[in-house]
């Protein structure tokens, strides 16, 4: 028998998504509060001392940050999606951090001032995509047939380009044709599918338009 879960979440965080896909890979039911981090209540900072999500509470015990709530998640609950051997799960989680690394450049990019700006980011992205093209095995995912914590760091990730590119296709995969592969094969997968917030799309599109940057204009210019 479980415990019970509750995933306390904001609808447009990649790192939420992040342990949403590890839950429906392991099968495990969980309840999902979401709540406006402009407003946060008295509540959500007494178990978040961060005040970010997601924050995960197991019969009334809180944890915080993805990264921690993943691995415990994948330490207690079968099927294991770190691979057994110790330096090849030291190696994933090192793309993990890769990942939150492109999470941070994709948060320049939707800030950035100026068209050249933007441009500067997007350069950024199609470089780090080029990187992690040298890594990658044959596919589907990270590391092979093997679904593994990679593949579930990067779903979110690559959900903000089916947004992006909706608008504006920045080129940022010209080059890396196994990650947009493993793109794809993500974006097939159900527990990846399915982690994000249903109004995704046009929640991310108010949030860029309210950024007031240069990706905002694009956005606005969309047909």
């Amino acid at each position: 028998m479980f415990p019970k879960y509750t995933l306390i979440s904001h609808n447009l965080c990649p790192y939420v998504q992040r342990v949403a896909i590890v839950f429906a890979e392991k099968n495990v039911p969980f309840e999902r509060i979401d709540i406006d981090l402009a407003s946060k209540p008295d509540w959500f900072l007494k178990i978040s001392p961060l005040g970010k999500t997601p924050v995960l509470l197991i019969n009334e015990q809180a944890i915080f940050e993805s990264s921690v709530i993943c691995e415990f998640l994948d330490e207690t609950i079968l099927p294991r999606l770190h691979p057994e051997d110790a330096l090849q799960r030291a190696r994933q989680r090192g793309w993990m951090e890769f990942g939150s690394s492109i999470l941070n450049s994709i948060g320049a990019l939707y800030n950035a001032p100026t068209e050249e700006a933007l441009y500067v980011r997007v350069r950024q992205l199609r470089d780090q995509f080029e990187q992690l093209e040298q890594t990658l095995a044959s596919g589907p995912y990270f590391d092979g047939d093997r679904f593994g914590m990679v593949d579930a760091a990067f779903g979110p990730v690559f959900r903000y380009f089916d947004v992006f590119e909706s608008f504006k296709d920045f080129g940022v995969f010209k080059e890396s044709p196994k990650v947009r592969h493993w793109r794809q094969a993500l974006k097939a997968r159900k527990s990846v599918s399915l982690a994000a917030h249903e109004d995704y799309h046009q929640l991310l599109c108010s949030f860029l338009v309210r950024r007031k940057s240069a990706l905002s204009t694009h956005v606005k210019n969309q047909p």
